[in-house]
């Protein structure tokens, strides 16, 4: 009972430890989930949109009353009274050694030209853009994820490919070695063999170099620990996006985000200029007070309320608010024309992406063929060689040519993966194509 406990017990072992120091499959909708979520620029996106909402939350105490107390204590040296209604045949005036004076004042702003109102929209707006700035980051996070998610597939792959062709460049030398021990082939042959075999090597090796580097950078930024090892299942590379796509300017112009950032940021123009132009008007507030002083042994007021009207206008305004005025509607140009331009890149992007996804279903089909015709091409001139109607050059020149052949259909494969999210990328759908919040 307890051998069989024992057994149990390493194969759990045994298990665990095989399970840890193999890849974890995590899927492309994973990989960019975690990194529109806990990625450092995503945090930092959400940082900004509090900053901007804590932004209008103080512009809005603009609208609200002030409401001040004040008090004072003075000691007073020296002071000399002279009371007006007093009794002339005084023969001195009073001790006066303190001043007390309290007051409550309370001010609020009844028209100052529209200039609080427009503020206060201003940052409204500020913060709707960052908000959309934000969405816009995240989506170019996302972006990010799939460039380095297809790049790493590809590098896995290559490894994959290379690994299996280096067995066979192995064997080969293996079986060149018996061959020219029986004076079967020539000694060059078997050094082409070898050399061959050491540039196979070379290219595992700079292939696993690249497998470490990319996954070492996508687990720093979707936060996962630094033994990860991401594994990725190369049927998400067969999800049925194998048709041709024409362009949407439409839906692209209208799902940008930082196309709608503009917009916003082109509404603030227009409040800065209303801004502006609140100074062709006088400010009018309602102000009340409560004061009480008392002076010793002198005078004492108490409950000195008082209320009513402040006006202020600043007469230079009528020479200097034009400025302002033209240089706020500049800004708004130039707001106009960047989105404009915004608008025309972003039509080109969509063009330009949709040409590339197009041409990559091209390139599939041809590198799908060029896999068959390859391996048929080698399988012939190896029976030509064994039959001594092929050269090793032959030989080992097809060899290449099917391995060339495999790693260009896997990489057009993943080029073509990349190439569908680039197009979902510029028409501003990359992440909610996966369903997903990007919030």
């Amino acid at each position: 009972m307890q051998i069989k406990r024992k057994i149990i017990l390493l194969f759990m072992v045994f298990g665990f430890t095989n399970m840890f120091s193999q890849e974890t499959i995590l899927n492309l909708k994973e990989a960019i989930n975690l990194a529109i979520t806990k990625s450092n620029e995503a945090i930092l996106a959400n940082t900004k949109i509090e900053t901007k909402k804590l932004e209008v939350n103080i512009a809005r105490n603009i609208q609200y009353p002030d409401f001040k107390i004040s008090g004072q204590y003075l000691r007073l040296t020296g002071a000399k009274v002279d009371l007006k209604n007093s009794n002339p045949n005084a023969k001195s005036s009073p001790v006066v050694n303190e001043l007390l004076i309290g007051q409550a004042n309370v001010n609020l702003p009844l028209f100052s030209g529209f200039k609080i109102q427009n503020s206060i929209k201003a940052t409204e707006n500020l913060y709707q853009a960052e908000a959309s700035k934000s969405l816009q980051t995240k989506e170019e996070i996302a972006m990010k994820v799939v460039e380095y998610y297809a790049n790493l597939y590809r590098a896995q792959k290559s490894v994959t490919l290379i690994s299996e062709n280096l067995k066979s460049a192995e064997q080969r030398v293996t079986d060149f070695t018996d061959l020219e021990k029986n004076g079967v082939i020539a000694r060059n042959d078997l050094l082409k063999a070898k050399l061959q075999l050491s540039k196979v090597q070379l290219s595992l090796d700079e292939m696993k170099k690249n497998v470490s580097v990319l996954n070492y950078y996508l687990i720093t930024m979707l936060k996962l620990p630094e033994d990860y090892k991401i594994g990725i299942d190369e049927h998400q590379f067969d999800n049925g996006k194998s048709e041709f796509i024409s362009r949407n300017f439409d839906d692209a112009l209208k799902n940008r985000k930082d196309l709608a950032a503009f917009k916003f940021i082109e509404k603030v123009g227009e409040n800065n200029i209303s801004i502006a132009k609140s100074g062709y008007f006088p400010q009018i507030a309602l102000k009340a007070g409560y004061a009480s002083l008392q002076l010793q042994n002198v005078v004492t007021v108490t409950n000195a309320l008082n209320f009513g009207l402040g006006f202020n206008y600043d007469l230079s305004s009528i020479f200097k608010v034009g400025k302002d005025v033209k240089l706020a509607k500049n800004k708004l140009s130039e707001t106009k024309q960047s989105q404009e331009i915004l608008s025309e890149n972003i039509k080109i992007q969509v063009q330009n992406a949709s040409e590339n996804y197009n041409l990559t279903l091209k390139q599939n089909i041809v590198y799908a063929e060029a896999v068959g015709q390859a391996s048929e091409n080698y399988r012939i001139l190896k029976d030509k060689y064994d039959n001594g109607l092929a050269t090793t050059n032959d030989l080992l020149e097809a060899d290449v040519e099917q391995l060339n052949s495999k790693l260009n259909y896997a990489l057009s494969r993943a080029n073509s993966f990349l190439k569908y999210y680039e197009m979902q990328s510029a028409s501003g759908l990359l992440i909610s194509s996966f369903n997903l919040s990007n919030k």
